[in-house]
């Protein structure tokens, strides 16, 4: 299993990731970003636009579990993120999460 924690800070050190709700929501929009995380506190209409726009251009979204500041923390950034979009991975496998996540929702069968 991979850790999340881990693959997150490796895809800052070594990616491309813009952060804010700004970028986030024009990441979904235009599809650009390879997925979007979003803190666990993250606001709600926020939410539910990154994740609306994000359906539409099929941008994988994951939900952090901790929240704005567990994941400013994560990046070894001083200010709070509720959302961050991956544009580049880096030496990150990240997506592999959603792969996997999306396998055990789809019953195993891909």
């Amino acid at each position: 299993m991979i850790d999340v924690n881990k693959a997150i800070a490796t895809a800052v050190k070594t990616g491309k990731v813009s952060f804010g709700a700004n970028s986030a929501l024009i990441n979904a929009k235009t599809g650009k970003a390879k997925m979007i995380v979003l803190a666990g506190n993250c606001p709600k209409n926020i939410k539910e636009q990154v994740e609306y726009y994000g359906k539409i251009s099929k941008v994988p979204i994951m939900t952090y579990k901790g929240t704005s500041i567990d994941l400013a923390a994560v990046c070894n950034k001083l200010f709070i993120i509720s959302s961050l979009s991956i544009r580049e991975t880096g030496d990150s496998e990240i997506l592999k999460i959603v792969e996997s996540t999306e396998k055990d929702s789809n019953g195993g069968s891909a």
